[in-house]
């Protein structure tokens, strides 16, 4: 897989935290035409939805769920979970988080993620990084397990759970119907919304201050418009949509990626319209991209 630049957060993703980890990004649009005129990307200031993260977990072990939901009622009640938001939305420093060898004769925590979702899992050389990495080392220690991430496309995460493949899924989830078909859902650790992102020189959003006008606007848009997200996520069921999530799906094109800051780079070299993905992603990933224009 591609992956995803790296990067220190910059001031673009401070954020008010609100209780348990739990709050949508709530700062200003990201972004605009720096001063030689180039074109850069921009977060449209709204949350078009209200989702929560959770873990998925292996429907054969019932006693890993009870685990987990009681290290996710820990580490919200100790301020651990804080802290480690706190390193991502507030300019600390991100802990490498190391995956040891698959081996199934030791006892080990089998991790599936999509390490191109900043911030909450993605690498920073051969070491992972993100909120849900740094609660999965954790998690491993407090089972006295050794941490096992594999990292595959988005798509495949909570279908290799599903499997038996894996044992948990920790990769930005959104709750949703669908995905319990494969896995068991933990307690929710996070509050998350999706965010449209735009180029800098386009205004038609900048008045809108509520999730319906947005999507009014975005539902008179044809299929000449084309509407960049990540693979399998909740941006490309908004957008394609789904009867699980309560979308009815735009008429505009819907153009899948493997993550989130090839969509972005891809809208800045014209080939797409608008992005739609996840508000914290959706900060990373211009931060980043702006910072190389």
């Amino acid at each position: 897989m591609k992956k995803l630049l790296a990067v220190c957060l910059t001031a673009a993703l401070t954020v008010g935290m609100l209780a348990g980890c739990g709050g949508s990004d709530k700062g200003g649009s990201e972004g605009g035409s720096d001063d030689s005129g180039k074109v850069t990307a921009k977060v449209i200031d709204v949350d078009l939805t209200d989702e929560e993260y959770a873990f998925g977990v292996d429907k054969t072990q019932p006693e890993l769920l009870e685990q987990v939901n009681t290290f996710i009622n820990k580490i919200k009640e100790d301020g651990t979970l804080d802290e480690i938001c706190d390193k991502y939305f507030g300019g600390g420093e991100p802990t490498p988080v190391e995956s040891a060898e698959l081996d199934t004769s030791k006892d080990q925590l089998v991790v599936a993620t999509n390490a191109a979702f900043e911030p909450f899992e993605y690498m920073q050389g051969e070491s992972y990084v993100g909120i849900d990495m740094e609660i999965a080392a954790l998690l491993a220690e407090e089972l006295g397990q050794e941490l096992v991430i594999q990292n595959m496309d988005f798509d495949a995460v909570c279908l290799s759970v599903g499997q038996q493949k894996c044992d948990i899924a920790m990769a930005g989830l959104t709750v949703s119907e669908d995905r319990k078909e494969y896995v068991t859902f933990s307690e929710s650790y996070y509050q998350a919304s999706q965010r449209l992102i735009v180029p800098s020189d386009d205004t038609t959003f900048d008045e809108m201050t509520d999730a319906d006008s947005i999507a009014a606007a975005l539902g008179e848009l044809d299929s000449s418009v084309k509407i960049g997200v990540q693979q399998g996520t909740t941006g490309n069921s908004y957008v394609e949509g789904s009867d699980d999530l309560g979308f009815p799906g735009l008429a505009a094109t819907c153009q899948t990626y493997k993550n989130g800051s090839l969509a972005v780079q891809d809208m800045l070299n014209g080939s797409i319209d608008y992005v739609i993905i996840d508000a914290a992603p959706a900060a990373a990933i211009t931060a980043a991209i702006n910072e190389m224009q």
